[in-house]
């Protein structure tokens, strides 16, 4: 790296392949860097230019350094230049952390039969080990930190290793009240609509056919949380998904359904319970009496998690605020 002032940066690259893929497309990753750090990128042959307030110029040269290593030691570095990388590396300067040091275990995935599905944070990467080391975890947070599908890619990885038999994904339906019988058509057509972000994870990390036969055959059952009373969860990957709209009642009847061999994962986000404002988050109480119980987990995923759009953390920011 070179300088020829406080306020100028000029970066040379000795892949011109890799570094076209940095740019992106008609420059837009180079743009969405400008836009965020608020400097200015030229490009020549293998070189960028950087301009703007030294500070800004620094740490874009960082993002700039840091996303060609990514893609220099990727085994499919086309697919990730296309993907949410350049987000995920603006996201750690927002909240900033040090882009020479990933705060991300690269080790730490999930093996589906579409594809792997890494952490793509701290704490999704804390989150995934918790899920591996314990039979019951609890995941919390707001929407857009993965939570629910990095819950779903574990089950899918364990089902596929054939460490359970089956996967049972459910939630409660309708507000927490579960009043099918006022919706038309029969229970799969009532339920369906109030599943369908399990249905949607499921089917990007395994071939809709695969789904379909495993949905058919019992392998996969996804149902209301009403349908989890009176059974024992034997040998089953199990995820209780917006439990935040559970009863206390509700909670402590599906966590003593596990049964021999299983493991559940149980989700929600605390800032968004439907219940009656008088009644008790089942999913609140369960995460304070079960903090120290042996084999249970509790993690708390935030807003430095978020991995949907970039706009969805600075909403989340803006209602924290109060």
């Amino acid at each position: 790296m070179a300088s020829d002032d406080t306020k100028s940066v000029r970066l040379s690259f000795d892949d011109n392949d890799i570094l076209l893929l940095l740019c992106g497309q008609h420059n837009v990753n180079l743009a969405k860097i400008e836009k965020t750090l608020d400097v200015s990128i030229d490009s020549f042959g293998n070189e960028l230019r950087i301009k703007g307030d030294a500070e800004q110029t620094k740490t874009a040269g960082d993002v700039i350094q840091r996303l060609f290593k990514q893609l220099a030691t990727d085994p499919d570095p086309k697919s990730t230049a296309s993907g949410p990388l350049i987000d995920d590396i603006l996201r750690l300067v927002e909240y900033g952390h040090d882009l020479t040091k990933s705060p991300v275990q690269e080790q730490v995935f999930a093996a589906t039969w579409r594809k792997k599905i890494f952490a793509r944070t701290k704490g999704q990467s804390e989150y995934f080990n918790l899920m591996r080391k314990n039979e019951v975890v609890f995941g919390l947070g707001p929407a857009g930190t993965g939570k629910t599908y990095m819950a779903v890619a574990m089950a899918v990885d364990h089902l596929k290793a054939k460490k359970v038999e089956k996967l049972i994904l459910s939630r409660p339906a309708v507000e927490a009240g579960e009043r099918l019988g006022f919706l038309p058509g029969d229970m799969k057509e009532k339920v369906d609509p109030y599943l369908r972000p399990l249905y949607d994870a499921l089917y990007d990390m395994m071939p809709a056919d695969k789904v379909e036969r495993m949905i058919a055959n019992g392998e996969i059952e996804i149902a209301p949380l009403a349908f989890m009373r009176g059974r024992t969860l034997s040998n089953a990957f199990v995820i209780i998904d917006e439990a935040q709209n559970t009863t206390s009642i509700q909670m402590k009847m599906v966590l003593t359904r596990l049964g021999q061999d299983s493991r559940m994962v149980i989700t929600g986000d605390l800032s968004q319970v439907d219940l009656p404002s008088n009644q008790l988050s089942g999913l609140a109480d369960a995460t304070a009496r079960l903090r120290d119980i042996e084999g249970v987990g509790i993690y708390r995923l935030t807003g430095e998690d978020v991995v949907r759009h970039p706009i969805v953390a600075r909403i989340l920011k803006a209602y924290d605020s109060d």
